[in-house]
């Protein structure tokens, strides 16, 4: 049932390719002011439709253009895109095959969102490789933004999801080994793989992103991070852009990292800009420890700029534009 008919019936019963502007040389000491001139030059109007995503991802680009250059809408693309990395098994962070739990279990967390506000979402979801498509029934056929853990999971079941195991061999033999000493310790850049979040926006110009993981390694049992959180892992204005982040999830929760990113923009904030200074808001924390874990985030805005940045180095944004489908490593932060 579409969300909204079960509103309805519920009523009456009393119910440029690249990095946007350059990244290089934006690099400062984490209490001063960005010194990117390119933040504010250089931003050319951005031919449509393009697709942008975290991470070294071509295969997950490619299939989100198929989509758009087939005059196909921003929410099909990135929710067809990221599928292609859920199904990944050798991609050890999202869907099929992610790195579990310190107790063994895959569970996957995954939102999406399209031109209109609309957003579905799912935690600690199990047995299911496309959370990301569950998210998107979550969106479109009930009432509710998220749905959590084994409710989830029979909810992707009612709606034909096949249940299966996630965990493959490569991951069981990771998770076998890390028990030997038990340490955990966030990851700054896992394979270059980690979240995938992507956003794109159509021939019309409307945007929709979506954002999987199978988030930390090792995490304690029902660990959410920010990746299925509406604002903080994923945020799509389509009146002014969207961002998506990637990285330490808890961070990116305590600054609700990508809806800051989306409201510096609708002030009048370049991506790129913006996305420095939600960077910025993390490392000039009292006591930040930002040596020690990675966040990074990509934005769009209405015009077709977009943007790129990141803590560390090693962090990178795949585009595809026309025919060109190129990933490019943005500068990191500080430089050591």
């Amino acid at each position: 049932m579409k969300r909204r008919h079960f509103l309805k019936n519920t009523s009456l019963i009393g119910v440029g390719i690249g990095l946007g502007s350059s990244l290089v040389n934006c690099a400062e000491s984490p209490k001063g002011k960005s010194t990117s001139a390119a933040s504010t030059e250089n931003q050319t109007k951005t031919k449509l439709p393009f697709v942008i995503a975290t991470w070294n991802v071509p295969n997950a680009t490619a299939k989100a253009m198929e989509v758009l250059q087939a005059n196909g809408n921003a929410l099909d693309a990135v929710e067809q895109g990221c599928m292609i990395e859920e199904a990944n098994a050798e991609g050890q962070s999202v869907g099929k095959g992610g790195l579990p739990d310190r107790d063994g279990n895959v569970t996957l967390d995954a939102c999406i969102m399209d031109k209109h506000g609309n957003c579905g979402s799912v935690v600690y979801l199990q047995n299911i490789t496309h959370a990301v498509s569950v998210a998107r029934k979550v969106m479109e056929d009930t009432p509710h933004v998220m749905l959590a853990g084994k409710g989830a999971e029979q909810f992707a079941i009612s709606k034909g999801f096949k249940s299966e195991n996630l965990l493959t061999e490569a991951s069981k033999k990771a998770w076998e080994e890390w028990k030997v000493k038990s340490e955990y310790k966030p990851i700054i850049n896992i394979e270059n793989h980690d979240t995938i979040g992507m956003l794109a926006i159509d021939e019309k110009g409307d945007i929709s992103g979506a954002c999987t993981t199978s988030g930390l390694a090792y995490k304690m049992g029902g660990r959410v991070g920010d990746s299925p959180i509406i604002g903080s892992g994923l945020f799509v204005d389509n009146e002014v852009g969207a961002c998506v982040a990637t990285g330490l999830g808890e961070e990116v929760v305590k600054t609700v990292g990508s809806f800051l990113v989306v409201e510096l923009m609708r002030q009048g904030k370049s991506p790129q800009e913006a996305c420095e200074e939600a960077i910025r808001r993390i490392v000039t924390k009292p006591n930040s420890n930002y040596k020690d874990f990675q966040v990074g985030y990509i934005a769009l805005n209405k015009k077709g700029d977009t943007g790129s940045y990141a803590i560390h180095k090693g962090f990178t944004m795949t585009k595809f534009q026309e025919d060109t489908n190129t990933n490019m490593q943005a500068e990191h932060y500080v430089k050591s």
